[in-house]
């Protein structure tokens, strides 16, 4: 049977060579520790880019610039 793969594909023209590193303390590292076993996500350094950019492009879709502002859009 074949795999199906549930990520994106990798981009090889689009090699990454920017490093990002932030520090948890132990609640945080434990709580994400937890979640990753019960997904059973190996990887988690395409968890946390996924996790993240997926953040912001829905904030930035929500934030997106509309004729109206909301109140005008609700009457």
């Amino acid at each position: 049977m074949k795999q199906i793969r549930k990520y994106s594909a990798p981009q090889p023209n689009h090699p990454r060579v920017h490093k990002v590193t932030f520090m948890l303390n132990d609640d945080e590292h434990k709580t994400i520790s937890r979640y990753l076993s019960k997904y059973k996500i190996g990887n988690k350094s395409r968890w946390y880019r996924e996790t993240i950019l997926s953040h912001i492009l829905k904030t930035l879709e929500e934030d997106y610039p509309t004729l109206f502002n909301e109140n005008e859009m609700r009457r």
